[in-house]
């Protein structure tokens, strides 16, 4: 396995956390042009959350950039071709090249492909899978000095359940929420962020035995200006997904009994 793809780790257990955002690694072609500075390239992308999720459960951790190819988009909107496709920023000092964007579509199927590998693995070990999609958001973009986001909007557990079938995986969502609040984390449903492509792959290809959580967590456990990660923020974080990682799967074997 190619570790610029994906590094995964299958420990044989229901739960498999993916951090789709946690790499900077780009191809030299791609960097030659990026306008970014590697600082800024960084305050983009989700630092720590492969960290957060080393919880003892199956991982995968994409090992590029998003900005070589976003994977939580459809494969149509995965490549960043302009401001447009990425928050405003200018990304490139001269347009990509057809086959350039071709060598990034291909990562972004190797990617999928070794996904799939793995969910069904899962699937076929379990009856059922779990996934949880780990992601960080910037709270502080008034920069270093300047004040926070707003509490009301930006709750430091942002659970995104918009592609989740509530009728048949709604108690998971609620033992999820439940584990994750009793640690004191604030933690609710689709406020900033109601969950992208990956996790709606994921709930569309396997409905009946496939869950994908989309979980996005407030940049409030490093300095997202500085990449300094706090660790009891970290390790209480990763407390939070061992706590509902195992709360999800006893409400799981609870409702298959």
């Amino acid at each position: 396995m190619d570790l610029s793809v994906a590094k995964i780790v299958d420990r044989g257990t229901p739960v498999i956390a993916v951090a789709l955002h946690a790499g900077t690694y780009m191809r030299e072609e791609l960097l030659g042009r990026l306008k970014l500075s590697r600082a800024e390239l960084e305050y983009e992308e989700d630092p720590g959350t492969d960290l957060i999720m080393e919880v003892g459960c199956s991982t995968i951790v994409a090992g590029r950039s998003r900005f070589e190819a976003d994977l939580n988009r459809a494969r149509s909107r995965a490549i960043y071709q302009g401001p447009e496709d990425a928050w405003g920023l200018d990304l490139w000092s001269e347009p990509l090249e057809p086959e350039m964007v071709e060598r990034s579509l291909d990562y972004y199927d190797s990617f999928y492909r070794v996904a799939r590998e793995l969910i069904e693995r899962t699937i076929d070990a379990h009856g059922y899978c779990v996934v949880f999609d780990v992601h960080s958001y910037n709270h502080r973009r008034n920069g270093p000095m300047g004040e926070p986001a707003d509490l009301e909007g930006n709750p430091e557990v942002n659970l995104g359940t918009r592609s989740i079938d509530m009728a048949r995986w709604g108690h998971m969502v609620q033992a999820f929420t439940s584990a994750v609040s009793s640690l004191d984390l604030d933690v609710r449903e689709n406020v900033k962020f109601m969950g992208g492509h990956f996790p709606t792959w994921v709930n569309e290809t396997y409905p009946e035995a496939g869950c994908a959580l989309a979980i996005e967590f407030k940049k409030n456990y490093m300095d997202e200006w500085t990449g300094s990660m706090y660790e009891s923020q970290l390790v209480r974080r990763r407390q939070a997904l061992v706590a509902a990682s195992h709360s999800i799967t006893r409400a799981v074997h609870e409702h298959i009994g």
